[in-house]
């Protein structure tokens, strides 16, 4: 059990950073059969809706032409449940001739859950499945990633009278987890008033650097959905959902989602260091109207029986109403240089 290890582990080498601590519980839920959708803690885009998948497929079709149709590429999602997003993503890119023989698909999921539920539902598609991104082979390509960032691992920092410290998890007297504080200050440090909480996660930042400098390098875009902020700013957003509800951090671990909101400034600036063109971020359900996600639902819905067409537009409003998702998730895209910009960006592009 999770926390039975952890507790030992920090009674025989002392604390461990909170970044340490969400790797570790990840692990452990991720290896649960069940995490995603009604019966699990959360649902993710792609399970409210196809037309989600559908509209990614069809960016990933025009970004591949942009590219020059290369007759092959690596077409990789870092996160991808149960495989939703990659099954509907292809049969709607498979409408764009070459598409589907050209990609060579890769999944980045450490989790044997879920690679198990992948296989199932993408057994015709040729997929490989890797531990890391760095796995994947060089060459062109396109990188989807929904709801992945959210999950990584982050540091928090307090600021004390004395400065800021970092916090890591620790033990009370009866063996609940606590926060301590050590020594340790974010780098640059903002200013705070004191018991103020900082975020920064060297690993979200250095996975932006890896995609970055291989599309500079290899050529191709990646596109980054997630909730999140657009500037770096000062403020707790550490959170935990079971069953749909939310709950403590150090409550249930391996039992419930730990996630961070996702520093998208941070994000962009690791991108450009290596290179790389930055779009957006863009709210989600302006990246989804652009798109035309309201004509796809349209569609879907016509001659359908009424209950079945409330259910496709109110699913489709969830994911683009700014009350529901449409605000608080982002859209960024991450290109080489010379590619031209992403469909859904072309408005307010910037570099």
């Amino acid at each position: 059990m999770i926390r039975a290890a952890l507790a030992g582990q920090i009674r025989s080498a002392g604390p461990i950073s909170v970044a340490e601590y969400m790797d570790a519980v990840a692990k452990a839920y991720y290896a649960r059969a069940e995490v995603f959708g009604p019966a699990g803690d959360f649902v993710t885009a792609p399970e409210i809706s196809q037309v989600f998948g559908e509209l990614i497929g069809l960016w990933c079709a025009v970004v591949w032409r942009n590219m020059g149709a290369p007759a092959s590429f690596r077409l990789v999602e870092c996160g991808p449940g149960r495989g939703t997003l990659m099954n509907d993503l292809l049969r709607a890119a498979a409408r764009g001739p070459g598409f589907t023989a050209a990609a060579e698909i890769h999944l980045v999921e450490r989790s044997p859950a879920l690679r198990a539920k992948q296989r199932d539902l993408l057994k015709n598609q040729g997929a490989s499945w890797h531990d890391d991104l760095s796995a994947v082979p060089r060459g062109p390509l396109i990188l989807v990633a929904n709801e992945f960032l959210d999950a990584l691992p982050v540091r928090q920092f307090e600021m004390t009278a004395a400065g800021w410290m970092e916090r890591y998890v620790g033990l009370d007297q009866a063996g609940s987890f606590i926060f301590v504080l050590q020594p340790g200050s974010p780098e640059p440090a903002p200013p705070a008033k004191i018991g103020a909480v900082f975020e920064m996660s060297p690993a979200m930042t250095g996975f932006a650097s890896q995609v970055a400098a291989r599309l500079s390098r290899d050529g191709g875009a990646a596109l980054l959905i997630d909730y999140g902020h657009e500037a770096t700013a000062v403020g707790e957003t550490l959170q935990a959902v079971k069953k749909h509800k939310p709950c403590g951090v150090f409550e249930t671990p391996g039992e419930a989602d730990l996630t961070a909101h996702v520093d998208f400034s941070a994000v962009a600036k690791a991108a450009r260091t290596e290179g790389a063109a930055v779009f957006g971020p863009l709210g989600q359900g302006v990246w989804l109207d652009r798109l035309g996600i309201k004509l796809r639902g349209l569609q879907l819905a016509k001659a359908k029986a009424p209950e079945i067409a409330e259910a496709i537009e109110s699913s489709v409003r969830r994911l683009v109403a700014p009350d529901a998702m449409g605000a608080l998730f982002k859209v960024m895209a991450i290109s080489h240089p010379s590619l031209a910009t992403p469909d859904g960006f072309q408005q307010d592009a910037g570099r």
